[in-house]
């Protein structure tokens, strides 16, 4: 006997306008399978609508029947709904309100005796679950609503009409974002509870398909995707804190046939329950509707504003659409988006166990519930990088293999990305990360939650003949400001010569395409990346780059100081680091930011605390080179050479922008004297 579902995410269902009066004899009679768990809140919403004579409940079933009083003598109560059809008590519509793997059949059985039917979410358990009963509800003629009451919400058309009027601009992409919480006893409320299947039957519980389902059928809801048709591609990055067969904390990355990303970060393992929401991001603001209350708060540069809107609820969309034709607010077909989502879910492999060590049990005995570690910075993180975990780098998820490893006497000190999993507005370019220490200290970062378009180590340009080949948003001297544009750029090899690292270092050589926004190459760079040993504490790593233009004529390269930001000459060779502790930043001549900050000098050196160890970064220009040091302590770690500081540097024909620069990566703090000898030890300069 199955038992029926205690799994609820929205309020409870809305009253709206209450249903006028009709004919006694043309009230549709209603029957209810599945009286616990969310049945519950069936069972209060219908005594409503009865109150105001819009139905009749008719008949329940459940194996655990209610409680002697519950209901009025006149509702029949069945075991199962095989029982109730085939007592015939003269039901319209069937509502079932049971466990995800008892759905398609019983819908099945409904529809098959000519019954409409109102399911909970998800509809199905599967792909093909969901096809069968679209096919039989098409066969019988009768209607299939879906209970994913937060498309009910009268915000969704006002949302709608926002987007296309301009409000916040062009659409970026949309995120979702759930921090709940759940604790041991919420898995142990039924045989099924976290698991993917019971004996042998796909059931396909978990975060993203149960408990937060209203997050991603909302979100898929507002960018545009609701047929299976809508969806190109769904990414899934699946993990667990609870000992449970399904995900409690995952990323999904959908993109939809529109074009339109959107990435849903979902968790139950949250400090604390936060109402979940969903967020349109524009170039000229945001849109985030926190859909169990109806709220939608729009935030542009004018300020922030909010609003509360109506729902109309489901049932009675169904019953309105029996009577007067009315469109379905949530039909069985306008969840094939979501059904391709859980089909996702349903065929990856198994949630991969998160660490103990970046978990915290809070609460005792079936009260307890985990906490992963920085959850919610993560969460925001992803949404803005539109990242999974695993492309993140968290240390709990999967390990994506580098394109290349850079070894050093036994040692991975440099791993390289080709950028391909880099969101298009990041300017996506082949980059360093993570670099280590060769004592495993890891020295750079990558899409930072302050500036998710910072990439480890790598060569990058905000204007190269106004394209965009650093991400974010352009800086120009029209706006006198940072404005998101359609600019960006990527850059893409197009040729790899790799010398095989031996026991003293390696050598790497790439032919790169620098690709506007329709793909056309405007420049091609020739850049070669060495590395070697120096001490048994420090290794050095060399970049040498030329920028020629792809065509005949001369190509500007410039950033935001060329375009009138004051001292933001940005562009070129830069290098994140990650959060510090104790930095220190000095020249030969100078201390500080403010000191080293636009200055020429021979080597800048960055010292301090890097998680679990301290390291001391040396870069060295080359001979003669002028150009100034870009440096960011306070508001970001981060240190860069300044290709076009204040005035643009022309590319030409036959004669390509050279620049090479040198870095020591040393464990510990080193001084002034440390870094001098070891720039001398290896012929650089003194």
């Amino acid at each position: 006997m199955t038992q029926p579902s205690a799994t609820a995410e929205s309020r409870p269902h809305a009253s709206g306008d209450n249903p006028a009066s009709a004919d006694p004899a043309a009230v549709p009679r209603l029957a209810l399978v599945g009286v616990h768990g969310f049945g519950e809140r069936h069972l209060a919403n219908l005594a409503r609508l009865e109150e105001a004579g819009a139905v009749e409940l008719v008949a329940v079933a459940d194996p655990n029947p209610p409680a002697p009083g519950r209901l009025a003598e006149s509702v029949a109560v069945f075991d199962d709904l095989a029982q109730l059809l085939a007592a015939d008590p003269g039901v319209d519509v069937v509502i079932l309100a049971t466990p995800i793997q008892t759905h398609a059949p019983l819908a099945l059985a409904a529809l098959s005796a000519g019954k409409d039917v109102y399911v909970e979410k998800p509809p199905v358990a599967s792909l093909a679950q969901f096809e069968q009963l679209l096919a039989a509800a098409e066969t019988a003629g009768r209607r299939v609503q879906v209970g994913f009451q937060s498309l009910g919400s009268h915000a969704l058309p006002a949302i709608r009409n926002l987007v296309d009027s301009g409000a916040i601009g062009d659409v970026l992409g949309l995120s979702a974002r759930g921090e709940w919480l759940r604790s041991k006893s919420y898995f142990k409320r039924s045989r099924w509870a976290g698991k993917r299947s019971l004996d042998g039957i796909d059931v396909v519980d978990g975060v993203a398909t149960n408990a937060l389902a209203h997050a991603v059928a909302t979100a898929l809801h507002m960018a545009g995707a609701h047929t299976v048709a809508d969806v190109q591609s769904v990414e899934t990055d699946l993990y667990r804190a609870h000992a449970t067969e399904s995900d409690d904390t995952s990323i999904l990355r959908v993109r939809t046939a529109s074009g339109t990303t959107l990435l849903c970060g979902l968790t139950l393992c949250a400090p604390e329950q936060q109402k979940p929401s969903v967020t349109v991001h524009g170039t000229l603001g945001e849109i985030t509707l926190y859909y169990t209350e109806d709220e939608v708060v729009i935030s542009t540069t004018d300020g922030e504003r909010r609003e509360t809107f109506g729902r109309t609820d489901l049932l009675e969309n169904l019953l309105d659409a029996r009577s007067t034709g009315a469109p379905l607010l949530c039909s069985l077909a306008d969840t094939g988006a979501f059904t391709t989502v859980l089909e996702a879910i349903r065929t990856a492999p198994a949630p991969q166990q998160i660490s103990p060590d970046h978990i915290t049990w809070e609460g005792d005995g079936d009260d307890a519930h985990p906490v992963v570690h920085g959850i919610g910075p993560l969460l925001e993180r992803a949404a803005k990088a539109q990242a999974t975990f695993a492309e993140l780098g968290v240390p709990w998820a999967r390990k994506l293999p580098p394109v290349r490893t850079l070894t050093l006497d036994g040692h991975d000190v440099g791993e390289y990305q080709d950028g391909s999993r880099i969101r298009a507005v990041s300017s996506p370019r082949p980059y360093l990360h993570p670099v280590r220490t060769l004592a495993g200290t890891v020295v750079t970062d990558h899409q930072p939650l302050d500036h998710v378009w910072h990439l480890g180590v790598g060569v990058a340009l905000q204007d190269v003949d106004g394209i965009n080949f650093w991400g974010g948003r352009t800086y120009t001297r029209e706006a006198g400001q940072y404005v998101w544009r359609p600019d960006h750029g990527s850059i893409t090899a197009t040729s790899v010569e790799e010398t095989a690292a031996g026991h003293h270092g390696g050598r790497l050589h790439e032919t790169l395409n620098w690709n506007g926004p329709d793909g056309t190459a405007v420049l091609v760079e020739e850049r070669t990346w060495a590395w070697s040993g120096v001490v048994s504490s420090a290794w050095q790593l060399s970049l040498d780059f030329a920028l020629s233009p792809a065509g005949g004529k001369p190509v500007s390269l410039g950033s935001p100081g060329s375009n009138g930001r004051h001292e933001g000459g940005y562009g070129g060779f830069f290098w994140r680091l990650p959060e510090c502790d104790g930095a220190r930043v000095w020249t030969p001549a100078a201390q500080g930011e403010s000191g080293v900050h636009g200055s020429v000098a021979p080597w800048l050196a960055w010292a301090g605390e890097f998680g679990a160890g301290s390291a001391t970064l040396v870069f060295v220009a080359a001979e003669g080179c002028t150009d100034p040091w870009f440096v960011r302590v306070a508001g970001y770690p981060g240190v860069g050479q300044s290709l076009a500081w204040d005035t643009p540097v022309i590319a030409r024909p036959g004669s390509p922008v050279q620049r090479s620069i040198t870095v020591f990566v040393a464990d510990g703090i080193l001084g002034t004297a440390d870094i001098e000898a070891l720039i001398n030890r290896q012929g650089n300069r003194s």
